[in-house]
């Protein structure tokens, strides 16, 4: 089968293009017959190797796939050979025409939803779900600032605020982005791009600032974000490339936290509560995954080098 393999970590190029032995599902493990792919920052650093946890080279990157199952293993009990699925994990890797999975990060892709779209949820939608729900644990009637909301995991962290009656406010850094942000129902669409953005927080939340703040890039700005909060605010660091001087006085007086976070240490548990609610967001059509770009599996270099532009405006995948 043709798979991505990367030999040793460096820039784009390092990916490759090549054929690879077929491999079988052990124990509890499921063989997907891919049919798209999801690109995430994260493929990126490990990529490079600055990620913390690095896979034994050569190997095959990614996380998010969805396809058909071609075989599982004797213990799945609950999947079987045809199923429609999606992953946001995979033993193996997912940038391939085959993807080896733990049926712990194998679920159901609706019938009403593409392979296209359902590429375009593991990681992102699970990500936005564990940061709004497990880590801030934000309640309707709040209101959330969304740092990098047209990204996909801000996409999807709008349409979850939105299903579950919390009140969303985006920031973007492009015209098409700010838009996006606005179809998908934020309540205002803030360009990051314009000194002073965040002013308007005041006179979105009645003066009170905001409760909850996503932060896909808290090296530019965490100390922005402690600024925004509401008393008893909680900001969740989802996305970091660097260090950042903050002054702690700003939590104190507020009772405010911050809190990091990474999906890979949810629980099995938290991933199934999690994904079931996914699927009825799915089903129901509230939860719609938004694709800017798809590319044929021999240009992964060309989607890493898309996933880390700004300006992003949803979801980037490969097609085996």
């Amino acid at each position: 089968m043709k798979a991505i393999r990367v030999h040793s970590f460096g820039d784009p190029q390092t990916m490759q293009l090549e054929d690879i032995q077929s491999q079988q599902p052990a124990g509890s493990q499921i063989l997907i017959e891919v049919k798209a792919i999801g690109v995430n920052p994260v493929d990126t650093y490990i990529r490079a190797g600055v990620y913390p946890a690095l896979p034994n080279l050569p190997y095959t990157p990614g996380k998010d796939a969805a396809g058909i199952i071609a075989a599982v293993g004797p213990d799945v009990k609950h999947h079987k050979v045809g199923d429609r699925v999606y992953c946001c994990d995979s033993v193996s890797g997912s940038y391939a025409e085959q993807t080896v999975c733990d049926q712990a990060h194998v679920f159901a892709l609706p019938d009403n939803v593409d392979f296209t779209s359902g590429a375009a949820v593991g990681v992102p939608y699970s990500t936005a779900y564990f940061g709004l729900f497990y880590r801030a644990h934000t309640m309707p009637g709040e209101t959330v600032l969304i740092h990098g909301a047209s990204g996909s995991v801000g996409l999807a962290a709008l349409q979850l605020a939105k299903a579950n009656g919390i009140r969303a406010i985006g920031t973007a850094g492009s015209d098409e982005g700010l838009e996006l942000i606005k179809q998908q129902g934020a309540i205002a669409a803030l360009d990051h791009r314009v000194e002073g953005y965040l002013d308007a927080i005041e006179g979105l939340t009645c003066g009170q600032g905001v409760n909850v703040v996503l932060e896909m890039l808290a090296n530019i700005n965490l100390q922005k974000d402690l600024d925004a909060l509401a008393k008893f605010g909680r900001v969740v660091v989802i996305g970091n490339r660097g260090t950042i001087e903050i002054n702690p006085r700003a939590t104190m007086g507020k009772n405010a936290s911050i809190m990091g976070m990474a999906i890979v240490n949810a629980t099995h548990k938290q991933l199934a509560s999690m994904h079931s609610a996914i699927h009825a967001g799915l089903a129901s059509g509230t939860l719609n995954p938004v694709i800017s770009t798809e590319l044929p599996l021999s240009k992964a270099a060309e989607s890493h080098e898309r996933v880390m532009q700004p300006g992003a405006k949803g979801k980037i995948l490969l097609l085996p």
